[in-house]
C-alpha cells in the first residue's frame, strides 16, 4: 500500500517551536493535509517522549495512534472535525529525533520503540533536555553506530544548507559516516535534479520532510513522501526505504528556498559565487555571504546533468494550500478569509493533498477560478520565480501580467 509520510518534525521544546505542538495535534492536523504517517520529532527529549506516551498507544510495531481518551477537535476551525472529511482519517505517529554532532552536523533517526529512546538516551553524549534537538559529543559515525546498535534507521538532515548539513562540513557522506547511510535528506533548497549530479548519492534513497515547526498543515507537510511499504509498521517501513520504494517525493521548487542562491545574510543581495570568493564571503554592507545550495552542489557534481537511477522516483513540486491562497487574495495565512477557503476545498476532497494533486480542475474551478489558476500553475510548472538566497526565501509571481508577488518569509 502507498503511505504519505511526513519524517521530520520538531516537537514543542525545540527552539522556535510553536507551544500548539502536541501529539494529538500532529494527528488530528496530519489527517486534514492527508497524511497516514507523522514523526514525532524530539523523541530523545524527556518532557516531549512523556506527553507522546501518555498521549498515544502502539497501534502497530513502532507506529502509534492518539488514545481514544485523548482523541480532540480541530482547534484550528475552532469546530468538530466532520466525520468523514477525510479519506485518512487516522494520521499515526513514529518516533523519531533530529540530532546535532560534535561538528554541528544534523541527522535524522527513526526509531523502532520507546525502548530504544530509552537506551540511547542514555549513551547519547550531552545535555538531552536543554532543547528538543539535542547537541551530542559525538561524531557523526558514533550516532550511527549508536541508531544501528538499538534498531533505528539514519541518515543526514537537509543535506545541503550552508549551516548545519553534511555537505557543509564534508565532500564526501562517507567522510562522516562508518556505513552508508539508510537515506539523504534533500531539503527545501534542492531536489532530485540537483542531488542526482552526485555520484556518491546513486544509490541511496531521498526523503523529503517539512521539518515543521507547528502543526498547522501550512507547515505539516509542506515535503513529504509517497512509500510502498507491505504494513504501516516499523520494520515494514524501514524494509520499503531500504529497496528504494518511495514511489515520489513531494516538496518546494527549490528556488524558493531561503539558501539557493549565493547571496549576503544581512541584505540579501545575491553575487555569482567566484565574485562572493573573492570578496572572502563580505559583503560591501558588512554583512556576511553565504554560499548557496546551487553552488554547492556545483562544487560536488560529477555530471552536469542529472543522472536519475532506475530507483529515483519523481520529485513533484507543491506549496501549501492555505499559502497558495493566501498568495492569491493577498489575505494573511491564518485569516479567517483563507481558512474558508481552505476548508471548503477540505470537505469538497477530503483533505490538503488530495485538493492539491488529485482534484479536477474543471471542480476547482467550480468552487474558485482564480484559485484554480495558481494551483493549475503548480501542476503544469508554469510558475515564475524570484530566487532566494542568504536566507530569505524566494517569491512566487503567478505571471507576467500579474505583478503581485509575496515573499514566503511571512509564512515559513
Amino acid at each position: 500500500m502507498i503511505i504519505r509520510a511526513d519524517l521530520h518534525i520538531h516537537g514543542r521544546y525545540s527552539m522556535a517551536t510553536s507551544k500548539n505542538m502536541t501529539p494529538e495535534l500532529l494527528s488530528s492536523q496530519g489527517s486534514l493535509k492527508g497524511l497516514h504517517l507523522v514523526a514525532t520529532g524530539d523523541a530523545f527529549h524527556q518532557g516531549w517522549l512523556s506527553m507522546i506516551e501518555e498521549a498515544t498507544e502502539e497501534a502497530a510495531e513502532g507506529i502509534f495512534r492518539i488514545t481514544e481518551s485523548k482523541k480532540m477537535h480541530n482547534e484550528f476551525l475552532q469546530e468538530e472535525i466532520p466525520e468523514g472529511i477525510s479519506k485518512n482519517p487516522e494520521t499515526k505517529l513514529i518516533l523519531t529525533s533530529e540530532v546535532e554532532d560534535s561538528k554541528r552536523v544534523h541527522h535524522l533517526i527513526l526509531i523502532p520503540s520507546f525502548e530504544a529512546a530509552y537506551q540511547m538516551r542514555k549513551k547519547l553524549k550531552g545535555n538531552l533536555d536543554s532543547d528538543g534537538r539535542p547537541r551530542v559529543r559525538m561524531s557523526g559515525a558514533e550516532i550511527q553506530e549508536l541508531a544501528i546498535e538499538n534498531g533505528c534507521i539514519m541518515g543526514p538532515s537537509h543535506a545541503f544548507t550552508p549551516w548545519t548539513s553534511i555537505y557543509k562540513e564534508y565532500n564526501s557522506i562517507m567522510d562522516c559516516y562508518s556505513e552508508t547511510p539508510d537515506f539523504v535528506e534533500l531539503g527545501l533548497s534542492a531536489d532530485t535534479d540537483m542531488a542526482d549530479r552526485i555520484e556518491e548519492l546513486q544509490d541511496i534513497p531521498f526523503l523529503t520532510n517539512s521539518d515543521a515547526h507547528s502543526p498547522w498543515p501550512h507547515r505539516l507537510g509542506r515535503e513529504f513522501n509517497e512509500i510502498n511499504v507491505k504494513d504501516l509498521n516499523f520494520p515494514s517501513l524501514a524494509s520499503a526505504i531500504a529497496d528504494k520504494k518511495i514511489t515520489a517525493n513531494y516538496g518546494f521548487d527549490p528556488r524558493l528556498g531561503k539558501y539557493h542562491h549565493t547571496a549576503c545574510t544581512k541584505c540579501y543581495q545575491q553575487f555569482h559565487p567566484e565574485e562572493a570568493i573573492k570578496m572572502n564571503m563580505k559583503c560591501p554592507c558588512g554583512g556576511t555571504i553565504k554560499k548557496g545550495v546551487d553552488y554547492r552542489v556545483e562544487e560536488l557534481a560529477t555530471w552536469d546533468k542529472p543522472h536519475h537511477p532506475p530507483h529515483r522516483p519523481p520529485y513533484i513540486h507543491i506549496m501549501p494550500l492555505a499559502e497558495i491562497i493566501s498568495l492569491t487574495y493577498s489575505k494573511g495565512v491564518t485569516t479567517k478569509f483563507v481558512q474558508r477557503i481552505w476548508q471548503e476545498l477540505i470537505l469538497k476532497f477530503g483533505d490538503e493533498i488530495s485538493a492539491l494533486i488529485d482534484a479536477p480542475l474543471e471542480e476547482l474551478v467550480e468552487i474558485d477560478p482564480e484559485l484554480a489558476r495558481r494551483i493549475q500553475a503548480f501542476r503544469d510548472k508554469t510558475l515564475q520565480i524570484k530566487v532566494g538566497g542568504g536566507g530569505k526565501y524566494g517569491e512566487l509571481i503567478f505571471n507576467e501580467e500579474n505583478s503581485t508577488k509575496s515573499s514566503l518569509d511571512s509564512f515559513l
